[in-house]
């Protein structure tokens, strides 16, 4: 055998998305892999010198002889497969994600192998879709040698790889959209692409981003339905009317809808739908109310255009409550018809939830969803209102999956034995998928759920079919971002954040923040953590644990155990078990580095030996 050892430019990619793809359409989607590669891989490759010389499948290596063409190729690529994909619709379109390295390789007949291309395989993983992730070693390199800009990711610790690596990522002029930076973000510039949000998310300041709404959709909030109950217990009922509004509508692909948490930070505040419309760049608002009596419901709903306050549509609506889904689909329709343009109807009739057969359970399930959001009657009141609703109603797959949920959380939240919490929660989650697979919001928590037991692919594989039925849900792509930032896939995570953040630019302390706030833990960049940490109010006690670990990782010893102390122990509820918390947190973790990390942070601080 001949071997020789040289220096290289190794280029590694592969399908975003492949087990998806190959999920929904096995046959097609080889066929597309097999042609993505004949129309655009191979020509590209041959015009910069590049030599395949592996494939996996979805995946293969390159080898350049200069690092400059290698960059120029994988630009070449992403850009070319934008115009590649065409009409394609989202879900069937191929992505790929590049990394290039520059390093020492052993060449043995015609197959190369070596740390070169193991970490350009590692950096390939870090790339977004679309988007090509280059090492250190390349980036000085090309210098100013192509017309490209780039983001520096930070060092990261790749797997299998002895010493953390520096990663820049490539600013493409076309393509998907890139993370903004902090100052780019908050001086009002916006891509050529999108028109800026005026509003920043109270609790978080300026630091992470400034919302954008893509002018090529009509954008619409609707504001909480007034209870004109005359009962202040019955606000669960005219918020749920609301949420499900709200949901019903973000099905809509081409329809931008502002999120729940930010069309509720305007409940009980007397504003002009002028000033609405402004922060939060909605060019239409729904306005309604709730009144229950008995078994009777009215329900009124209007269509205002927010800039010249013109009334489009109104009605009033006088029914039985078991009438109260058809009448949701009534309002849905009747305001996606009214707003100019033609909205598709395809996405909302193929992923319609499925109604539970008994009322009385969707009032108890609205009462958890109520509980759980506001976290005034609290996490165990929440499980309690599930339980009756699934008691009630053992078909009603959206209140078996949000009890899924709960339960799960309380091994976090609540400190409950995970050996008995986690077991209940997969039983739940399993008999919700199996008895409303097309819900959205079904596999955005059965995604949740596989996250924070620990088992990522089932997690990461919900999380996508939670995207493909509606990837304008902001808990979605939250919920993405999570399930990528404990895989190792931190700078991705940070994408998904953003694009919820786009839509839901008001989020409470301990949904996005808090998620964020270990992302940036696990990338080393603890300013961050503790600048968000600077921003929280009304934090739970289990939320202190990353603030302890960053003081700890940081040296700021006796500040990290001040806070394990005083913030965490000191505001635990009876029964919660700190120490099982924070160890049922490093089994969210997929990569040992990510594991070891937190614990040694954790050890620090005091919370754990």
């Amino acid at each position: 055998m001949t071997t020789t050892r040289r220096l290289a430019a190794i280029l590694a990619a592969d399908v975003a998305g492949y087990s998806r793809l190959m999920g929904q359409d096995e046959a097609g989607t080889l066929a597309a892999v097999r042609k993505l590669r004949a129309e655009v891989v191979e020509p590209k490759l041959s015009e910069h010198q590049g030599r395949l010389f592996k494939s996996m499948g979805d995946g293969f290596l390159v080898e350049f002889p200069s690092v400059v063409n290698a960059v120029a190729c994988a630009v070449a690529i992403q850009k070319l497969m934008v115009e590649w994909n065409g009409d394609l619709p989202e879900d069937r379109r191929l992505q790929l994600r590049v990394g290039v390295h520059l390093g020492d390789v052993i060449a043995e007949d015609g197959d190369v192998y070596g740390d070169g291309v193991n970490v350009a395989s590692r950096i390939e993983g870090l790339a977004p879709a679309g988007g090509v992730a280059v090492s250190a070693m390349v980036h000085d390199n090309i210098g100013s040698r192509l017309d490209l800009a780039f983001e520096d990711m930070g060092e990261q610790v790749l797997k299998n790889i002895d010493r953390p690596v520096r990663v820049y990522r490539a600013a493409l002029r076309s393509g998907p959209p890139q993370m903004l930076t902090q100052s780019k973000a908050t001086s009002g510039e916006a891509p050529p692409s999108v028109m800026p949000l005026k509003v920043y998310n109270e609790t978080a300041g300026s630091h992470f981003h400034a919302g954008w709404v893509d002018p090529q959709k009509q954008s619409i909030a609707v504001l909480p339905f007034l209870n004109m109950s005359g009962d202040p217990e019955q606000e669960y009922f005219s918020d749920g009317i609301t949420e499900d509004i709200i949901t019903e509508l973000s099905r809509f692909k081409d329809l931008f809808v502002v999120s729940r948490n930010s069309a509720f930070h305007f409940k009980g505040r007397s504003v002009k739908l002028q000033e609405v419309g402004r922060e939060l760049s909605a060019k239409y608002v729904v306005e309604g109310s709730v009144r229950k009596s008995g078994n009777r419901v009215r329900i009124t709903a209007q269509l205002i255009e927010t800039a010249t306050d013109n009334h489009i549509w109104a009605e009033r609506y006088d029914r039985d409550l078991t009438d109260i889904f058809s009448v949701q689909d009534e309002v849905v329709r009747a305001i996606a018809s009214a707003i100019p343009g033609q909205l598709s109807h395809q996405a909302l009739d193929h992923t319609r939830r499925k109604p539970p057969e008994n009322l009385t359970a969707y009032e108890y399930e609205l009462r958890g969803r109520w509980a759980y959001l506001h976290w005034i009657e609290g996490l165990p009141s929440a499980i309690c209102w599930y339980e009756k609703a699934v008691a009630l109603d053992p078909n009603y797959d959206s209140a078996r999956s949000g009890l899924g949920l709960m339960y799960a959380y309380s091994v976090y939240v609540l400190g409950n034995d995970p050996e008995r919490m986690f077991p209940l929660a997969r039983e739940q989650i399993a008999r919700a998928v199996a008895g409303d697979g097309k819900n959205p919001r079904v596999h955005q928590q059965a995604a949740m759920i596989y996250h924070l037991m620990g088992e990522r692919d089932l997690a990461l594989a919900h999380a996508e079919r939670a995207l493909d039925l509606n990837p304008n849900d902001p808990m979605v792509l939250q919920t993405m971002g999570e399930v990528l930032s404990y895989s190792g896939r931190m700078i991705e995570a940070l994408d998904w954040y953003e694009r919820s953040a786009k839509i839901e630019p008001y989020a409470p302390d301990d949904q996005r923040l808090d998620c964020i706030c270990d992302t940036y833990f696990m990338l080393r960049q603890y300013d961050k953590v503790l600048q968000i940490h600077s921003t929280y109010q009304n934090v739970p006690p289990f939320l202190y644990g990353v603030l302890g670990a960053t003081l700890a990782q940081l040296g700021r010893v006796e500040e990290a155990r001040a806070v394990i102390k005083e913030r965490f122990y000191g505001n635990l509820l009876p029964g919660q078990d700190p120490v099982q918390m924070a160890k049922t947190q490093l089994a969210m973790c997929s990569r040992s580095e990510d594991r070891q990390h937190w614990a040694e942070g954790y050890r620090i601080a005091g919370l754990l030996e």
